[in-house]
């Protein structure tokens, strides 16, 4: 009789644990693999840092400081004067969110309305310049340059050609309506009359980005669906409706953002054409924090403060912004 055994499995000997791979092999892996790719990504890098991120870095630091013009490091002749500014926290936004310094919440509403004026008019201009010149029309290109023309042509120029035409004495607008036996305005005279201006700019300058943008945008929807609208009997204004709009969608959000945060921060519009002509209320938020960088005694940190309260409206604006499209998808 013959008993069974098992035989018992051959047990392979422990292996020793693995030694954890700390950061820098991978890092090294990374380099031997895509050498190439960090070169050539290694000047964008440089350069961003050197001209975005060491200013935004200094400029948040300064904004936790009392820094101006008389407590800053200078040099005077031969003598250097040592920086005696301190820091104060979190003081200086409090001064501006608690409404304390006067100045933030009357600029901010301004801004909001040159900003939600300016892409209104701005965008409903360039839609419709876009499908007046999506139709097959005679001289359709030469149309196009023209329109395109205000785009083209350096901000500075285009700022300062309607400050001429704005002057009161010599501009072209008062030539235009004394002829017509009218009296001569002072077009850039008070602040209501400076808002009107800087917006009737900021909107010449604007339309053509707008109309391009739309053309592309209405060039790109399918003529089938416009046959097929037609065929079940919508009007023009249905056809706008259900296929124009719709279709522009995707270009319209991009170019509604983009607008809206090139607006918010239009220095030179406001800047080139009032210069220091203004009592200070037709200064949008970027206008003002460069006032009180540069005008008086500098405020440094306030001016820095100012900055990053804007930076930080405009990233809340463009997050809440971005996941309102994404719900309506």
């Amino acid at each position: 009789m013959t008993t069974a055994t098992m035989e018992e499995p051959v047990r392979e000997p422990a292996r020793p644990p693995r030694a954890r791979r700390g950061p820098l092999p991978s890092i090294r892996r990374s380099w031997d693999k895509y050498w190439y790719a960090w070169a050539m990504v290694a000047p964008v890098v440089i350069v961003i840092a050197v001209l975005v991120l060491y200013p935004l870095g200094y400029g948040v630091y300064l904004s936790f400081t009392n820094a101006n013009e008389a407590n800053v490091a200078k040099n005077i002749g031969a003598f250097h004067v040592g920086a005696t500014y301190h820091f104060v926290g979190l003081h200086n936004y409090w001064q501006i969110l608690s409404g304390k310094d006067g100045d933030f919440y009357p600029r901010l509403e301004w801004t909001a309305i040159w900003t939600v004026s300016c892409v209104a008019i701005t965008y409903s201009l360039g839609l419709a310049m876009a499908m007046l010149l999506n139709r097959p029309v005679r001289g359709r290109l030469f149309y196009r340059l023209a329109l395109i023309l205000p785009w083209a042509v350096p901000a500075f120029i285009g700022v300062f050609a309607w400050r001429l035409m704005f002057n009161s004495q010599y501009g072209v607008f008062n030539d235009i309506i004394t002829k017509a036996g009218l009296p001569a305005q002072d077009w850039l005279g008070t602040p209501f009359a400076q808002k009107i201006a800087v917006i009737i700019v900021n909107v010449w300058c604007g339309v053509p980005f707008m109309m391009v943008a739309n053309l592309g945008g209405l060039q790109a929807i399918p003529g089938e669906l416009y046959e097929a609208a037609e065929m079940d009997g919508a009007s023009p204004l249905q056809r706008f409706a259900n296929v124009t709009l719709p279709g522009l969608r995707p270009v319209t959000s991009t170019v509604i953002l983009l607008s809206t945060v090139w607006t918010f921060n239009m220095f030179p519009i406001i800047y080139l054409l009032l210069g220091n002509n203004t009592t200070g209320d037709t200064d949008i938020l970027v206008t003002y924090a460069y006032r009180k960088a540069f005008t008086g005694v500098s405020d440094y940190s306030g001016a820095a403060s100012y900055g990053i309260v804007i930076l930080l409206i405009l990233v809340a604006f463009s997050t809440f912004y971005r996941r309102q499209l994404k719900t309506q998808d």
